[in-house]
């Protein structure tokens, strides 16, 4: 089974933000796999955080989007063709 990722952007952080994404997505089949907080060296409160979500397919996309395609990332001074 393929290996589907999901990352959710959240740029106000709250107790209710986040439990809002996360029983959204769960609740959508997707397993919680982490959330990294975004900080400032001026504040100790999260400015933004990524919520991180997988999930196993078995032939179908979970979120009823088709895949995207992957894209090839060029390192600087290299051109693709």
């Amino acid at each position: 089974m393929p290996l589907r990722y999901k990352f959710i952007e959240l740029s106000i952080v709250t107790e209710q933000t986040i439990e809002d994404v996360v029983n959204d997505w769960v609740g959508q089949g997707w397993q919680l796999e982490g959330i990294r907080f975004v900080t400032s060296e001026h504040s100790k409160r999260p400015a933004m955080a990524y919520v991180s979500f997988i999930n196993y397919l078995a032939g179908s996309a979970a979120d009823g989007e088709r895949p995207r395609e992957p894209h090839v990332i060029a390192a600087a001074g290299n051109d693709l063709k």
